[in-house]
């Protein structure tokens, strides 16, 4: 199939009305009213974000899902998407059938439609990006500068699930219930929770936490302090124990959200979370960089932050 072809197949059916059916070329797109819109953009490489095996509906919505996470951290409403994909000859008709089934999944289920985007060749690897368009109240953004000396330090979800998913797909950990692979496969971005007035500052842990919250500190020119011991795990990352500890702490991939809340707004960060669990695992203080205690009280040195992207 030629481009035309398969835009008109597989993508066409996808387009929200601002999308003008993908027959031209840009969306023409009304914000809601007295709305700021949320911008953002991600890629996924294959062979650095994805195995070549991988089913191709679960690559799809991880792509719609990385870039929904982003809008959760800004506390947004998730509009639309814009896709680029760069194939190369051998992604037949079924990869393409199955990637579009994938995106209608998560279209569905978050509320988006395609708006547009670029189809075009690769030689070797596949290339995919999206960008994410959501809106939020005026002036209404949560942004990563914000957290304040004395704030707590939550997270939501488990952490370190995604990186033990990882090492599953990898053959190196046994998966009996299947839960880590999944969760490396198929984050949960949080979307939908009303945090605006109660949470100075956000952001959604891609790189791994330590790194991630690095990012909070540096923005706001703090010190971070938590305890390892109070980083959430699930049942299959626990049964684990601390020989996985540091892997959860740096790992990323997890795209839950990490949050600087001051302490009189805790109760109602839990309210705003509803069913969504929400951990206390540290506060902020002046001074720099993260510091993360172990069982014995004392600081741990890891090996890393994070994922390096260079």
């Amino acid at each position: 199939m030629d481009e035309f072809s398969r835009i008109e197949t597989f993508f066409a059916p996808l387009a929200a009305e601002a999308g003008l059916n993908l027959k031209d070329d840009a969306a023409v797109l009304a914000p809601p009213p007295g709305r700021e819109l949320v911008f953002t953009v991600d890629q996924m490489l294959e062979a650095v974000h994805f195995f070549s095996d991988d089913d191709p509906a679960l690559i799809a919505r991880k792509l719609l899902r990385r870039n929904l996470s982003d809008l959760a951290a800004m506390g947004a409403v998730p509009l639309g998407y814009l896709l680029t994909t760069a194939l190369p000859k051998r992604v037949d008709e079924a990869w393409l059938e199955a990637f579009a089934k994938g995106l209608g999944q998560d279209q569905a289920e978050f509320g988006i439609g395609l708006l547009g985007g670029d189809s075009s060749s690769a030689c070797t690897d596949i290339a995919l990006s999206a960008t994410l368009i959501g809106h939020v109240a005026p002036g209404q953004a949560l942004q990563r500068s914000g957290a304040r000396a004395g704030d707590g330090i939550f997270v939501t979800g488990t952490i370190g699930d995604a990186v033990l998913g990882l090492e599953v797909r990898r053959g190196k950990l046994a998966d009996p219930t299947g839960f880590l692979r999944r969760r490396s496969e198929l984050p949960a971005p949080r979307v939908g929770l009303a945090l605006a007035g109660i949470v100075n500052a956000a952001i959604d842990i891609s790189d791994g936490l330590v790194q991630d919250l690095g990012h909070l500190c540096r923005a706001a020119g703090l010190q971070a302090t938590i305890n390892a011991q109070q980083v959430p795990a699930s049942a299959e990352a626990a049964a684990l124990g601390d020989a996985v500890l540091e892997q959860r702490l740096t790992g990323g991939d997890d795209y839950e959200l990490l949050l600087a809340v001051a302490p009189e707004n805790e109760a109602a960060l839990r309210a705003a979370c509803g069913a969504v669990p929400v951990t206390r695992i540290g506060s902020f203080q002046p001074g720099e960089g993260v510091v993360v205690l172990g069982a014995d009280g004392e600081p741990m040195a890891l090996s890393g932050a994070g994922w390096k992207h260079f």
